[in-house]
């Protein structure tokens, strides 16, 4: 894809998704959760760039969870390094994951959740922020609706991954890139000359989540090409339904 297509569908589609949904309002101080990873990386230089044009204060937060050893600091201090050249206030968390999930007997990726959570509250209202942006896409969405009926659900689940979700503190999550495909992501990082951190962990079958993503939906799109496109409207207008 040509830069001008590209600024023509994916970039106009990014910026028609939070203006519309008002998720950064003139003057505010918005939080990006950012890992290192393609998905975050992606987020940080749209919101910088959308920083500029709509008037909003950017900062960024990294938690290390402490899961992978050197692979871990590197990811730090790789975001360190990228929110500098963006001229980006960077906050970084390190949490104890394992601790956690062995004192309270919960998975490694429950305990992770929680304290990641907790670290982005915590650092939201240290530096102002109503809005924490996550740096969830399409993709992810899809897999959360199969996760959820494999799991076991109530209708709410096949609503997928909320545009929005107010936290018990004040401040609220916002995800600005629900609205594009994970190969959209890497083509944004591939048109901006991006590099970014790989989590070797995501390619492990032992997670529920990765073999949907690497295996079951794969084999869904063979019969439906369009899969995503239909569960991200059937869940449109399920959420409509339940309000």
């Amino acid at each position: 894809m040509d830069n001008k297509k590209f600024r023509g569908t994916v970039w106009n589609r990014l910026v028609t998704f939070s203006k519309k949904r008002a998720f950064f309002p003139r003057g505010s101080v918005v939080l990006a959760a950012v890992s290192g990873g393609p998905d975050s990386v992606c987020l940080l230089h749209f919101l910088s760039q959308l920083a500029r044009l709509h008037g909003f204060k950017l900062c960024a937060c990294h938690v290390n969870h402490n899961l992978r050893g050197k692979n871990s600091d590197g990811d730090m201090a790789f975001t360190k390094e990228l929110c500098r050249s963006m001229k980006i206030k960077c906050y970084t968390r390190r949490v104890k994951v394992t601790e956690l999930a062995r004192k309270k007997s919960l998975s490694v990726e429950h305990a992770a959740r929680k304290l990641r959570y907790k670290a982005l509250e915590q650092t939201a209202k240290l530096c102002g922020a109503k809005v924490i942006a996550l740096g969830h896409h399409l993709d992810d969405h899809v897999e959360t609706i199969f996760l959820n009926i494999l799991r076991g659900t109530n209708p709410q689940g096949l609503t997928g991954i909320p545009a929005r979700r107010r936290l018990q503190s004040g401040a609220e999550i916002v995800r600005p890139l629900l609205c594009v495909r994970k190969a959209e992501v890497l083509e944004y990082l591939r048109q901006h000359k991006l590099s970014y951190r790989i989590d070797e962990t995501n390619a492990s079958q032992e997670y529920t989540r990765n073999w949907v993503r690497g295996t079951l939906l794969p084999l869904l799109e063979k019969k439906q090409p369009k899969l995503r496109e239909h569960l991200l409207e059937m869940s449109e207008k399920l959420e409509d339904l339940l309000k």
